[in-house]
């Protein structure tokens, strides 16, 4: 026993050394620890952080897109992704499955309210199980899941169905100016989470201003991921995309939407551009094209990519007529009384020669006439003889048709002027050969309606943030060049006003009760697949360029129709115009745009002129701006019609019989009205054909008339003579002769 005690004390104190040795060294760790901060290298505090620290990102709303009144044309909305839970682990209790449980239950549920079959909806849950997968999605059905139908799918309490919550872009007007706002498409990012990404018009060019940046909040919590009581929290506030006011009033474009679409149900064209702006401001109050699609479904973009308006340049026609007229009154080389024999012309003995749209012509007609026929012939001898190729060619560098106008949309094309050869430089001044886009004809034409400026066009107004409301830019009316002057412009007004309202112009159609309308009509070739131009009287771009009203114009209308369904009459005045005259009529009304008062036309109470010279009378009648027929070679007035005491309105023909053999006028061109003062004056029998304007009497101009001869007169709406005119051609299309419709 005594033997055995001083081995014990032995091995108590080399036990009591050991743990003495340990106590020092956690002491010293203890203090390293502390004083250092770290472990193996490693910071303790990072370590905590990772461990307890969480982030979660905060989503940011895409800005809106308005129109100039604050009517929203896209917006976020919310929508969600359907997520089938499949692992059996999450669920705890039996009695409560966090998982699907039921695979066919489910997926003949599911199939009620998205669009997917039972069958496919069954065979992506089992091949999600069989494959050992945490959850799957159903797809596209699956995804854009409206509020209204989560809440139903939620009501049938299927165990493992719940969803995520998204945002997705909504069209609430459908179908409304789609090329030009554009739309969104879910974009993959580095991050590997998606986006929506701007793919056409507004929604593409302005993505960055209406993407907005995300935020995210920064916490602490426990193992199981709950925030702590007292944990710190850190919140980087989310920053929504800005908002787009746009120049579009949504009133203008449902005209011009519900006029497009009238005229595809009655016409079926192969195409439609329209485009309606305020010529002060260069705002686009309207702009759309057929065909088109739905911005929701993308339902029709296959047939149509681009924005027609600015992407796509083609043969004017004769609304090219419009600048080269300009040209020639700046230049003061243009005389409207000066006569010009019509029909054909050879700029050079090389050249082939160029034809009025009719083939043949109208005979010796004044300048004035041939805009009114629209004379290519005219147009050609302006360029080549009045103005010359060179100063042309610089009005034309003037009304930027050498460079896309810059407009706020993306994509835009320039137009490709051909100006090489004599040919190409004549057949530019009425619109064949080079080619334009429908804006930058829209910005030209804002010179000849705001006094010789010329305006810049542009689609948006300003830009708003979204969560405060200040405005961050706005833009503001650009005048880019004055390639004329006001008194110009004003004549050049004048002058296409009388397109319209002559009974040889091309543009009777686009009369507008109580408006005054001043335009242009364009009929252009279309190329074919073999390089010549397509034949038949539909196979044409048709088209109008107008503003209204005269004096003051406050919009321009552009319409081009292409190879509508005219059963081979080629009046394309009549889809034209279904668009034109009811879109700048209802918008005038809609901007309180007060009717021209109809006693604006002077009228006169005709004095007797009896026994009165012939001469004096006729002056006396000219200077308040009636124009005078006289029948027969006398000298002094025995007759007149309408009777003394009569009111005329100016323009009205009063008809003098004279004293001397009476002989029969031209009377081509006039109303049956005016036929029937000459009938009631000289004592004829009339026989009348058809409505509209004289086109063939059967008594020659001067000659002899007795009381009791018969007068026959044949009469033709304008359309009808138009349509005549281009029956009558004579060039063979397949000689390679340059020429283009009206």
């Amino acid at each position: 026993m005594n033997k055995k005690q001083p081995n014990m004390n032995g091995g108590a104190a080399i036990l009591f050394g050991i743990f003495v040795l340990l106590f020092f060294v956690l002491l010293f760790r203890y203090f390293s620890i502390e004083i250092t901060g770290e472990v193996a290298g490693q910071p303790l505090a990072a370590k905590a952080q990772q461990k307890y620290s969480r982030q979660g990102a905060l989503s940011a709303s895409r800005g809106d897109i308005l129109d100039r009144n604050g009517e929203v044309v896209a917006g976020d909305t919310a929508a969600y992704t359907l997520i089938a839970i499949l692992d059996k682990k999450m669920t705890i209790n039996p009695k409560n499955p966090h998982h699907v449980k039921d695979p066919r239950k489910t997926a003949q549920e599911l199939s009620m309210y998205i669009k997917l079959d039972e069958s496919e909806i069954y065979s992506i849950l089992t091949k999600g199980i069989k494959k050992g997968k945490f959850q799957v999605e159903l797809g596209k059905a699956g995804k854009d899941i409206t509020f209204q139908t989560k809440k139903k799918i939620d009501a049938l309490k299927l165990p493992g169905i719940s969803f995520n919550r998204d945002s997705k872009r909504y069209y609430p007007n459908g179908i409304f100016a789609s090329h030009l706002v554009g739309y969104t498409d879910q974009i993959k990012q580095k991050d590997k989470t998606f986006k929506p990404v701007g793919q056409m018009g507004i929604e593409k060019i302005y993505n960055d201003e209406l993407t907005g940046k995300d935020g995210k909040i920064n916490y602490e919590s426990d193992s199981w991921g709950y925030l702590l009581p007292d944990g710190k929290e850190k919140v980087t506030p989310v920053q929504d995309g800005n908002d787009i006011y746009l120049t579009i009033d949504k009133k203008i474009q449902t005209f011009l939407e519900d006029a497009m679409d009238n005229v595809v149900k009655d016409y079926n064209p192969k195409k439609i551009i329209a485009i309606v702006a305020d010529p002060k401001t260069g705002d686009i109050l309207a702009m759309g094209q057929r065909p088109t699609f739905q911005p929701k479904t993308r339902e029709g973009i296959d047939k149509s990519w681009h924005n027609e308006a600015i992407e796509t340049s083609f043969e004017p026609g004769s609304t090219m007529k419009i600048f080269t007229l300009a040209a020639a009154i700046q230049e003061k080389v243009f005389n409207p009384n000066e006569k010009y024999q019509s029909g054909s012309y050879r700029v050079t003995k090389r050249d082939q020669a160029i034809h009025d749209h009719n083939g043949s012509g109208w005979g010796t007609i004044t300048y004035l006439e041939g805009v009114q026929r629209s004379s290519n012939v005219a147009f050609a001898k302006i360029a080549n003889e009045k103005l010359g190729f060179e100063r042309f060619r610089k009005y034309l560098a003037k009304f930027g048709f050498d460079k896309p106008t810059g407009i706020d949309l993306p994509d835009e094309t320039s137009g490709k002027i051909q100006y090489t050869y004599p040919i190409e430089k004549i057949t530019t001044a009425y619109g064949q050969g080079t080619a334009i886009t429908p804006i930058q004809q829209i910005q030209a034409a804002t010179a000849i309606a705001n006094g010789g400026k010329m305006v810049k066009p542009h689609v948006v107004e300003k830009i708003v943030n979204h969560d405060t409301g200040k405005t961050i830019k706005e833009i503001s009316p650009e005048v880019v060049s004055s390639p004329i002057s006001s008194e110009t412009a004003k004549t050049v007004r004048d002058i296409l006003e009388t397109v319209v309202t002559s009974p040889t112009g091309t543009g009777g159609r686009y009369k507008i009760d109580g408006y005054s309308v001043a335009g242009k009509t364009g009929t252009a070739n279309i190329p074919g697949p073999n390089g010549k131009y397509l034949s038949g009287a539909d196979n044409y771009m048709f088209s109008f360029l107008g503003m209204a009203p005269k004096d003051d114009p406050k919009l321009i209308v552009y319409v081009a129709v292409q190879q509508p369904d005219l059963d081979g009459t080629g009046q394309g005045a009549l889809p034209v115009s279904a668009i034109f005259n009811p879109v700048m009529k209802n918008s005038l009304q809609y901007l309180n745009i007060q009717p021209s008062s109809i006693v604006n036309a002077k009228v006169n109470k005709l004095p007797d002129f009896k026994v009165q010279s012939v001469a004096e009378t006729i002056n006396s009648l000219k200077a308040k701006g009636i124009e005078t027929v006289v029948l027969g070679s006398g000298t002094e007035v025995v007759n007149q019609l309408p009777e003394p005491s009569t009111t005329v309105l100016k323009g009205e023909k009063v008809i003098l019989q004279t004293n001397g053999e009476l002989t029969a006028p031209d009377m081509t061109g006039w109303s049956l009205r005016d036929v029937m003062k000459v009938a009631n004056l000289a004592g004829l029998k009339l026989n009348s054909k058809g409505k509209g304007y004289v086109t063939v009497q059967n008594i020659k101009p001067k000659a002899i008339v007795r009381k009791g001869d018969f007068l026959i007169v044949d009469l033709k709406t304008p359309e009808e003579q138009w349509n005549d005119e281009k029956k009558a051609k004579t060039v063979d299309n397949e000689k390679t002769e340059e020429k283009v419709q009206d």
